[in-house]
């Protein structure tokens, strides 16, 4: 069992990343007061649905995506394990990619050795395992607290505010933005607290820790951006004069974050079918992305933001209907073909509100009209035929066994 503390460093190690930091630039058109509202905003929400997420998972004693079943069935949850797999290797991929692309600014090597360096630390992290990572674990994340710090203060020091550059973004879209880092981390949050101590807590620790940090790391790069007018974290770095600490902010700011990718990779892995090894799979996924970070150039990640809310965020509102407001039977895991329609209305209407530029974002209102839909669906009794039968009744018996077979 996991204590608090334990789940306060995994998700504190979680925020700690330089996609954060990346995000929170895309959001400098908007002033650092919207712009820090927006994050506020979307956080809130997102790790709301984190936290819930994570008590589904948690209080059921099971992984993130075997909680999935409960919903649509063991079947069902095939496609959301595929697509969680797919979007894990791609944020591995895109992690070790920036990280190397940072790194290169601060200290120039070729994109490929640091590429190698950072996925070869991750696989390490993965070889160690996560219940053995314990003190290098809390030495990296402390040590990498600090470094934030001192970044922190260097970027904020000299508000000078430049003009905002790159394509205008409304606020809705900034809350949106905001909203889909936490929502890329709810298909894994019960891989985490599935063995925790108590499930309620624990989840709620590891959603606020990981909120936290994550606004933190949001308003570092929004800050960056309109006080040094800067849109790549190594020139800040570079500017700050970190040198080294920099480095190796980068550096394991990025393992420590890319390495829960790739384990949870692993569990999705695990949850399709038994014979996959958790940590073999995992380390096939560290190593893919790896391979892919050194062969393709991955520059601006949006679109593959509002694509992981487009298909997380309708699955995570049918669970919460499912399992807060209608207490289905978790331990169902019958094939639900209502459910699948249902999530699939959800993810038409999360990408039609993408191009209405709502004030609140695609999430919330196209959360909103699955919760209310699952409910209506709920309220229609279910056809159940009778069975048919060719042979007649002999007698009484048979007649009333027949009846008996068709319910």
């Amino acid at each position: 069992m996991k204590k608090a503390y334990e789940h306060a460093l995994l998700w504190f190690g979680a925020g700690l990343s330089i996609a954060e930091i990346l995000t929170g630039m895309y959001l400098a058109p908007l002033g650092f007061g919207k712009g820090m509202a927006a994050i506020v905003i979307g956080h809130v929400i997102g790790c709301l649905l984190l936290f819930l997420a994570g008590v589904i998972g948690s209080s059921t004693r099971k992984s993130a995506m075997e909680s999935v079943r409960s919903s649509f069935g063991k079947r069902g949850s095939l496609l959301f394990s595929t697509l969680n797999i797919i979007q894990l290797a791609g944020w591995t991929a895109i992690m070790i990619y920036d990280g190397a692309l940072a790194a290169q600014g601060v200290f120039p090597l070729s994109n490929a050795i640091y590429c190698l360096i950072i996925g070869g630390l991750i696989l390490i992290w993965i070889g160690i395992g996560l219940q053995n990572l314990g003190r290098l674990n809390t030495l990296a994340i402390s040590s990498l607290l600090i470094l934030t710090v001192v970044l922190s203060v260097v970027v904020l020091r000299s508000p000078v505010p430049v003009a905002a550059q790159g394509e205008m973004l409304s606020f809705g879209a900034g809350i949106e933005l905001s909203i889909a880092m936490p929502l890329s981390w709810l298909p894994l949050i019960s891989d985490y607290t599935k063995e925790a101590d108590s499930p309620i807590q624990a989840s709620a620790i590891s959603a606020l820790c990981y909120g936290l940090i994550s606004i933190w790391m949001y308003a570092i790069g929004l800050g960056a951006s309109i006080f040094t007018g800067q849109y790549a974290i190594d020139q800040i770095i570079v500017k700050a004069g970190l040198g080294l600490i920099g480095l190796l902010i980068i550096v394991f700011s990025t393992v420590t974050t890319t390495f829960l990718d790739a384990y949870s990779a692993g569990v999705s892995a695990n949850a399709i079918s038994s014979k996959l090894d958790v940590r073999k799979s995992a380390l096939v996924i560290g190593l893919l992305g790896m391979i892919c970070a050194i062969c393709f150039p991955i520059t601006d990640i949006t679109g593959f933001l509002y694509l992981i809310g487009s298909v997380f965020a309708p699955m995570i509102a049918i669970q919460i209907t499912d399992f807060f407001l209608l207490k289905t039977d978790v331990s169902n895991q019958a094939f639900s073909w209502k459910n699948l329609i249902l999530w699939l209305i959800g993810f038409i209407v999360y990408r039609i509100f993408m191009q209405v530029d709502s004030p609140l974002g695609s999430t919330i209102p196209a959360m909103a009209i699955i919760i209310v839909l699952c409910l209506a669906v709920s309220k229609v009794p279910a056809f159940k035929p009778a069975a048919v039968t060719d042979a007649p009744a002999s007698n009484a018996e048979d007649e009333e066994t027949i009846l008996s077979d068709s319910r």
